[in-house]
């Protein structure tokens, strides 16, 4: 069986709504005043914003997505290209993580010892 084109983007579209869903509710939970300031369809914006800001440093997979748009909420929009931020360009624009899982350990871990205040990273995100 072989899938046309227009049908796997339905996958995709489905796939990305799905997920889209579940970081709404996600956070909701984790930055709650945030959330309900910016409404869910700005919040929408963000989540689509961040899916495409981790896609560039080639951070694709769900769990992953999850931790870099937490980051964002946490530290602002764009903290990966903030000069009052530098230690996210570094570790995004770290050519010695090969693989995109240690790339965001190390974001989330350096997030973490930056102590934003309103940084809720010691809770699951899955």
């Amino acid at each position: 069986m072989k899938l046309r084109k227009e049908q796997m983007d339905t996958f995709s579209e489905a796939a990305r709504k799905s997920f889209e869903d579940r970081m709404v509710a996600h956070l909701r939970e984790v930055f709650p005043q945030r959330s309900k300031r910016l409404g869910e369809p700005r919040v929408r914006g963000k989540i689509q914003h961040g899916i495409e800001r981790a896609g560039t440093y080639g951070i694709t997979s769900e769990r992953d997505v999850c931790r870099y748009i937490d980051v964002m909420f946490a530290y602002g929009w764009d903290f990966d290209t903030d000069s009052k931020l530098p230690w996210a360009g570094r570790i995004l624009n770290d050519e010695r993580f090969l693989l995109p899982e240690a790339k965001v350990n190390r974001l989330y871990r350096a997030a973490q010892r930056e102590g934003s205040e309103t940084l809720e990273l010691t809770r699951g995100t899955d």
